[in-house]
């Protein structure tokens, strides 16, 4: 091999020396040199100048040369080009040329395809070569390493066989140095060895031959041989004799090709590194496994499946549970763990395993015990306490049976949640409680899908994960206050949950498996269930818990309440000590609700004043009287209504039920002058003006017997208003006190002041039934009402009100307006 050192010297050495002998051996030396590394020669040789090749190339150049077509290849002045001679008509002409005088005519063909091509399929200029090197090739092709030395342009067509001659004219290239000329190169030989560095297959010696080439046609011809460029544009370069003109044309070239090799260099720099880091990782997962098989130790990879086999072995799931299980745990052994897919099976793998496919608890189905415990945790509730023990005999007799789906609905404050746990606990079950309020997503209790990143089960499957068990009382709470957006209704994905025929093949979205969910027992609760859907709302059985009397309040204040606060306040019995008389002044005067929240509350308000006094030593014990609560809790909150009710015709009285128990509704009527219109205020919703607009109605059609001037309606407008404006209020059952109202207005009559009623009412004077029954006889209670006017229809519902909220009050059953009228207004 020949380095450009050893070449620099024997051309110094060769080109000193004038006669033909020296220029053959030289020419020898340089074949060799072509035979061991081409591409060694070709870089010197295009090195140097227009003028030092003309020296070493002194072979004449006659007029009359054979013309060798070329395809696929445009052959440039300065430059070495392999060739493949195959046609007749091409090794014809190789063998007819002189050894020391191999001078032949390089022409492209226009048409690469054609295979016998004339003068007319090629083109008019060409380059003179002189043949370096003829290489024989065993299947009888010839391989040529010719040298280009000038252009030259087809004069005259001289011959067509054996081979195509011609006369031709050498074109001479004239280089006029100018200081565009000299910036020209200079942008040239910058973007050309930029182009070389982002180039992989360019030997790092093109950079030296692109410095020591100084003439500008030669550092142009070598530019266009090596650039990946059409034949077409070639030749074009080839033909245009102005180096200038050539080097503009070629730093276009470089620019466009530049901006792909900066582009595709960036690509690869990317990949090159995602790769890097690929086979870094695999490289050091080898190496760890190498090392711990010399060290003894086992393969954490293969502990890992085998670990993953033996818990879907344990969690003995559904036969196509495990097979399914089993076929990812397949895929998971056969992915690497550095892909993304890995962490996705092997959560999935996870959940499958750790679900309680066949985990339960035993139920204590001791009955006696179940209403000791019920009776130990809650007050009264004496219905809800009889389904429990119902359920708990049923299951007795047939442990196999479905679990029923309870809902209980009531007030806040009445013990829903509690009871919750408190059936758990007489079942020997798990208690789980999740609550639905706001949740809009029915993902969080179906799951997502694993197609999406960090998707997980429903909040279902999470929680009876979390208690290893699939036979809990799974509570769900607050039911009425499920919402519905774009992300779907959650309220129908619990439909499936909650229907005791459907729930046990649940199945997740995430799982994609059913899962039984028959053996769990679901537990609803809300505080009303009319936001609850009809379809859902079907699915349970409903349990109403009523709002608590003041007694019941009291006796739960003593026996749960205030022990409770005690504890958590780290005070004894013997230290503080509340009088049932203060505890019923809390109850009236400082909170008015159907629970005992509030009530609990004000009793830890009471605990932390005590604590206070004798953490700071001024007192060892306390006994609370009615005195002692206005010190500690301030003014009374609420007052009797009937000190506020006056006797003014135009104003009744009304009960009302809400979501947080009873109330009383004033209702209040006015006149003024103008055309008999109506006008409602007091923030109510449209059933509530419907009823206002039937009683205005009932009472214009019946001004006759009800001794009303009929003028009145047109002379004047009415304005009923329903007081405390700000809390929205709706529903039919004001319709008699609305009716009684207006009356009132009518006649100058006011209402009896211990007077309350309820009911709805339709044109032709009946009264209809209405709900919440319990609770708007204890709001009565509380407000010192004697008589309360009910529909006769709900006469029957009478006997589920405690006899203590009935005591001191007188019930008047009512089928019709005009008996309403009649006890309200004391008139006959």
């Amino acid at each position: 091999m020949y380095d450009l050192s050893q070449i620099k010297k024997l051309s110094s050495k060769y080109d000193s020396r004038d006669h033909k002998q020296a220029a053959r051996r030289w020419q020898e030396t340089r074949t060799k040199m072509i035979t061991e590394d081409p591409n060694l020669l070709e870089s010197y040789l295009t090195s140097e100048n227009e003028e030092s090749r003309k020296n070493n190339d002194k072979l004449a150049q006659p007029e009359v040369i054979g013309i060798l077509p070329v395809r696929n290849v445009v052959a440039f002045p300065g430059t070495i080009t392999p060739l493949a001679i195959g046609r007749k008509r091409s090794k014809a002409l190789l063998a007819d040329t002189a050894p020391d005088d191999s001078i032949i005519g390089l022409v492209t063909q226009r048409n690469p395809e054609t295979d016998q091509p004339n003068f007319d399929d090629l083109y008019t200029v060409g380059t003179i070569a002189s043949i370096l090197k003829v290489i024989k090739m065993p299947q009888g092709s010839i391989n040529i390493v010719v040298h280009g030395t000038s252009r030259f342009k087809i004069l005259e067509r001289v011959a067509t066989k054996p081979y195509l001659k011609a006369k031709v004219q050498p074109l001479d290239v004239e280089t006029v140095t100018t200081k565009k000329l000299q910036a020209l190169i200079v942008s040239v030989r910058q973007s050309a060895n930029r182009v070389i560095a982002l180039s992989p297959n360019v030997p790092e010696e093109a950079s030296v031959l692109l410095e020591n080439i100084e003439d500008a046609s030669a550092l142009a011809d070598f530019l266009a041989a090596h650039l990946s460029l059409e034949i077409a544009k070639k030749q074009e370069l080839l033909e245009e004799l102005d180096p200038t003109r050539r080097l503009e044309k070629i730093s276009v070239i470089l620019v466009n090709q530049l901006e792909v090799l900066e582009l595709s260099h960036k690509i690869q720099s990317r990949v090159r590194e995602s790769i890097d880091k690929s086979q870094r990782e695999f490289f050091l997962q080898e190496q760890l496994k190498a090392i711990q098989s010399e060290l003894g130790e086992k393969d954490l990879r293969t502990e890992e499946i085998k670990e993953i086999r033996e818990n879907i072995a344990k969690a003995k799931m559904p036969k196509k549970v495990e097979q399914e299980a089993l076929r990812e745990l397949d895929r998971l052994s056969k992915i690497p763990p550095v892909s993304p897919e890995y962490s996705v099976i092997r959560t999935y793998l996870d959940w499958v395993c750790e679900l309680p496919w066949s985990i339960q608890t035993k139920d204590q189905l001791d009955i006696n015990k179940a209403q000791q415990i019920l009776n130990r945790d809650h007050y009264n509730l004496t219905k809800v306490k009889k389904r429990i023990l119902e359920f708990l005999a049923v299951r007795k007799l047939n442990p196999t049976g479905k679990s029923p789906i309870l809902c209980f609905v009531g007030p806040p404050g009445v013990g829903k949640t509690s009871l919750g746990k408190s059936i758990a606990s007489a079942m020997g079950r798990k208690f789980i409680r999740i609550s639905l309020g706001g949740i809009r997503d029915e993902a969080d209790i179906r799951g997502h899908r694993r197609t999406y990143i960090g998707a997980l089960p429903g909040r279902i499957l999470q929680e009876l994960r979390k208690c290893s068990s699939k036979n809990p009382v799974f509570m769900l709470d607050e039911l009425d206050k499920i919402g519905a957006d774009f992300r779907g209704d959650p309220s129908s994905a619990l439909l499936e949950v909650l229907d005791p025929e459907q729930n046990n093949s649940f199945t997740d979205h995430y799982l994609d498996q059913p899962f039984d969910l028959s053996a769990t027992m679901f537990i609803g609760t809300a505080n009303y269930t009319e936001p609850v859907p009809p379809a859902l709302r079907d699915r349970m059985e409903v349990i109403e818990l009523p709002g608590y009397t003041e007694t019941e309040k009291l006796k739960i204040a003593k026996k749960y309440l205030v022990p409770r606060q005690l504890k958590e306040h780290g005070l004894k019995k013997s230290q503080l000590a509340i009088k049932d008389e203060a505890l019923l002044t809390v109850i009236r005067s400082y909170t008015r609700e159907a629970g005992v929240r509030n009530l609990e509350r004000n009793i830890a308000a009471i605990c932390r004043a005590v604590a206070t006094e004798i953490a700071k030593d001024e007192k060892r014990r306390a006994t609370i009287d009615k005195k002692d609560l206005a010190k500690i809790l301030g003014p009374t909150q609420f007052e009797s209504e009937l000190a506020l009710r006056t006797g003014i015709p135009g104003v009744a009285t009304a009960l009302a039920f809400t979501p947080v128990g009873g109330e009383i509704l004033f209702i209040e009527s006015a006149s003024m002058p103008g055309k008999g219109q109506l006008q409602l205020t007091g923030h109510i919703g449209d059933v509530m003006k419907e009823s206002a607009q039937a009683a205005f109605s009932i009472v214009k059609a019946n001004t006759k017997k009800l001794k009303i001037e009929p003028e009145r309606f047109s002379k004047f407008d009415y304005h009923i208003h329903v007081p405390a404006g700000a809390i929205p209020k709706d529903g039919p059952s004001a319709g008699v006190a609305m009716l009684t109202s207006l009356v009132s207005l009518l006649l100058q009559k006011p209402c009896r002041p211990d007077v309350a009623m309820t009911g709805e009412i339709t044109l032709r004077g009946l009264v209809l039934p209405i709900g919440g029954l319990k609770e708007k006889i204890l709001a009565a209670k509380q407000a010192g009402i004697k008589i309360v006017i009910l529909p006769a229809r709900n006469k029957k519902d009478l006997s589920e009100v405690p006899k203590e909220a009935k005591k001191g009050l007188q019930f008047q059953f009512v089928k019709t307006t005009n008996d309403a009228l009649k006890i309200a207004l004391n008139n006959e």
